[in-house]
């Protein structure tokens, strides 16, 4: 008996892969810094108390059914408030689609809008894009970015990949750089965007964007976050937005996500997604309307919040310089936003104190693993090759004192190599 082609083809998540060595580790006892998972320490991270005291009370009033298959009325409310009031947005609530975090929405958007064979396009790195493309039988089409432009994609990069396309995924701030679009980059992409669908016939599908917007309140210093609609309105048909709580309020485990864009595509999203049942649970979409709207509460919260993590990244990345000013072929990009640091360890040719040579970016992370107890997730798990010598660095379940203590550990191990 064998399975269908699309599971038998299927590769699991490198990234949950890797942290499952990592805990292995840690429950042997070893004391590893784990920079993998983009997720959060409770203990180091906790979400808002107002927002933890709201999902008690809604479990309290009995909010333990199903909820409505495109999310609770409150909440889409309150989603569509918010995302007026803080970006500019405004989407009727029938166009906002909540589900069980990002993940789902991001899904359903492939499967609403693409057909088999369909040309989904989206830079490397970049987060799942290529599994999410073998769910839905796309075709991919990857296109390389560089750290001179902060792994982030130019019209330039992507303009030959748009003739024939159905989908650009894109995510600003993007997991797992850290970096954000500059206004120009995206407002170039956005031109070539419309362009193209003015070129299309009728009959033809048009050509859209899916951006994941997942960090947009976790942005640093003077980083701004944009948005196609906002840069231009005409895109407004053509782009489904993802957003959701689970990052900017270190809730991965509540599992409240929401998608907004143009009805048609939202409708069909709905559709699968009460197929499918991957609604967030009723008492958190409630709790999460209530916090929504207590706007002093989120802004005391971010306020922390951010400037917890964005010192756990500055720590990291000023590391990264200064082992680059004593001569070591490392590097990093200053963080933008999210809660990721692009670190560079372009290690290969090395030898090891054991003799081995190092000559992949996976060889590179075990060495680091195993020899400075520091555990990073490389490029290579988010599309790009194998040789490619950087690095996600994420922060969120690791504390200031773990990586400062880690970093001592990393020179030795570099000190290591010949």
């Amino acid at each position: 008996m064998t399975v269908s082609k699309m599971a038998q083809n299927l590769i699991g998540s490198e990234i949950i892969k890797l942290a499952g060595e990592v805990n292995a580790m840690i429950a042997k006892g070893e004391q590893i810094c784990n920079l993998t998972i983009g997720d959060f320490d409770p203990k180091i991270y906790p979400i808002p108390g107002e927002l933890r005291a709201g999902i008690a009370e809604a479990y309290a009033e009995g909010h333990t059914n199903y909820p409505p298959a495109n999310g609770v009325a409150v909440l889409r409310k309150a989603v569509a408030d918010f995302t007026r009031d803080r970006l500019g947005l405004s989407y009727p609530e029938n166009d906002i689609l909540v589900a069980g975090g990002s993940r789902p929405l991001i899904y359903a958007t492939y499967l609403a809008l693409v057909d088999p064979g369909d040309k989904v396009v989206f830079p490397t790195p970049s987060w799942n894009n290529n599994h999410y493309c073998h769910l839905s039988s796309a075709t991919p089409v990857m296109v390389e970015t560089s750290p001179e432009n902060n792994f982030m994609p130019t019209a330039t990069d992507v303009a030959a990949s748009l003739k024939g396309a159905t989908l650009l995924a894109l995510c600003s701030p993007l997991n797992p750089t850290g970096t954000m679009f500059s206004k120009k980059d995206l407002e170039d992409i956005c031109d070539l965007v419309i362009a193209e669908n003015k070129s299309r016939g009728a009959g033809e599908k048009p050509l859209y964007i899916l951006y994941d917007q997942i960090y947009w309140m976790l942005t640093f210093g003077e980083h701004k976050h944009y948005d196609p609609v906002n840069l231009r309105p005409e895109l407004r048909d053509y782009t489904i937005y993802i957003d959701g709580t689970s990052k900017c309020f270190a809730a991965t485990g509540v599992r409240v996500g929401y998608a907004f864009g143009p009805t048609v595509v939202i409708d069909k999203m709905k559709a699968i997604l009460g197929h499918v049942g991957a609604w967030a649970p009723k008492a958190e979409q409630m709790a999460t309307a209530r916090f929504l709207h207590q706007t002093d509460a989120v802004d005391v919260f971010l306020d922390e919040f951010k400037q917890n993590v964005r010192e756990s990244l500055d720590m990291l990345y000023h590391a990264f310089k200064d082992l680059k000013n004593e001569g070591y072929n490392v590097d990093a990009i200053e963080p933008m936003g999210a809660i990721y640091l692009s670190a560079k360890l372009d290690l290969a040719g090395k030898t090891t104190p054991s003799g081995q040579v190092l000559q992949t970016s996976k060889d590179i992370s075990f060495y680091i693993l195993e020899e400075a107890k520091l555990a990073v997730v490389p490029f290579s798990a988010f599309g790009s090759s194998p040789d490619l010598g950087w690095f996600r660095l994420s922060v969120g379940g690791a504390s200031l004192e773990s990586i400062k203590d880690s970093l001592g550990r990393l020179r030795n191990a570099l000190q290591k190599l010949s």
